[in-house]
């Protein structure tokens, strides 16, 4: 039976499941943790709920999503055929099983939870490491090294828990926090000013408008892994000085990017926006760092509910249309998906920065998160789990 075959369609290409697990396993955290904090929900998790939900977030959700985009774009760099069918399913029951002992963590040992949740990512950097030097593309090498040290942040996190070091909990969340900023800040840097002058060339614009000097490139990549690094234990002045650079940095390169110029393209627009989150939080831990008055919570939330969430839903909802052999746009009610996860963004961080209720805020912003990637399985599950519009494979 062909690949495109309705049967075979969800492990047709890695971007197909690993983006639909994302949405649902995106609104189930959210859904448990809330029900954690305000409902007693009673759950065999061993990990305070704190730590749990802010491992699931990094660790849980958000390499789902990397996995469904790496494995996608690699085959545009490379040119080497999709991970899919068996290995595929493989590398997807990998992940389940990851969550699952995450789930049950309070019923298994240690050992097994640690062993089976850990598996995952280094499963996903050989693979990626594997291709890319069999079709000698060296350059994209970077991203092994970054899920390398996303791999050492998870650890720290269940050496944390095993020994009852808050400490190691907390570096690895942070570690954590830093490896997905810095692969948005390279990934980012490279579709989102890319998609926005071809747009702009089409739409009868000057694709010059779009700016890419390699120096402000180079010096907002650098400055956030300077900052991942000094994160490790440096003073915070110094980190908070790696972190004003890093947002100043990132900040001048959006800006370039002429994001205005695309406010009839909601498919672009999103992608500026979730930029736009990555300098925020960078420029708010600068601001914590400098004792301004500013928590962990806020620029955690700018980064984590910002930037890595709409992000997330701004490059699965392009994937979803452009790699399926369907026109470039938003479905229909797509657009109340950018908009509950903006909504999402500024409740929590209302709520971080003390100027909205606690229980209600972060209710709210827990309702419009879910709405927002519950609402992109139900629009896009039909699309993913078909076969493409066109009939060619993938």
């Amino acid at each position: 039976m062909p690949i495109s075959s309705s049967k075979n369609a969800l492990l047709a290409h890695p971007f197909r499941p690993f983006f639909l697990l994302t949405g649902v396993y995106g609104a189930l955290i959210v859904l448990a943790w809330m029900g954690f904090l305000f409902g007693g929900w009673p759950l065999p998790l061993a990990w305070s709920p704190l730590h749990w939900h802010s491992h699931e977030m990094v660790y849980g959700m958000v390499p789902a999503a990397i996995a469904g985009f790496l494995l996608t774009a690699m085959t545009n760099w490379t040119g080497a055929p999709p991970l899919n069918n068996k290995g595929l399913l493989a590398l997807v029951l990998l992940w389940l099983a990851g969550r699952l002992a995450f789930w049950f963590a309070g019923w298994l040992p240690v050992w097994l939870v640690a062993a089976v949740d850990l598996a995952f990512l280094p499963a996903l950097a050989i693979y990626a490491a594997t291709i890319l030097l069999r079709y000698q593309n060296r350059r994209n090498l970077m991203l092994v090294a970054v899920l390398s040290v996303l791999t050492a942040g998870n650890l720290l996190m269940h050496i944390g828990f095993v020994y009852g070091k808050t400490s190691f909990l907390i570096l690895g969340q942070n570690l954590g926090i830093n490896m997905v900023t810095l692969i948005m800040v390279i990934i980012a840097g490279r579709i989102v000013p890319a998609f926005t002058a071809n747009w702009l060339r089409m739409q009868g614009g000057n694709p010059e408008w779009v700016k890419r000097p390699m120096w402000v490139s180079n010096l907002a990549i650098g400055s956030v892994a300077l900052l991942a690094l000094l994160s490790l234990g440096a003073p915070a002045v110094l980190v908070g000085i790696a972190a004003l650079l890093a947002g100043l940095s990132n900040g001048l390169r959006l800006v370039q990017w002429s994001g205005w110029r695309t406010a009839r393209n909601p498919l672009l627009w999103i992608l500026h926006l979730g930029y736009f989150w990555i300098v925020v939080g960078l420029l708010l831990r600068s601001a914590e760092a400098f004792n301004l008055g500013v928590s962990n919570s806020l620029w955690q939330h700018a980064l984590g509910v910002g930037a890595m969430a709409t992000l997330i839903l701004g490059v699965m909802t392009r994937v979803a249309m452009g790699h399926t052999g369907r026109p470039l746009g938003l479905v229909r009610f797509g657009i109340i998906i950018y908009g509950a996860i903006t909504l999402a963004v500024i409740l929590r961080l209302l709520v971080a920065a003390q100027l909205l209720h606690y229980s209600l805020g972060a209710t709210l912003a827990a309702l419009s998160w879910i709405l927002a990637f519950a609402l992109f399985v139900h629009l896009y599950w039909p699309i993913l789990s078909a076969p493409r519009a066109d009939g060619r494979p993938g």
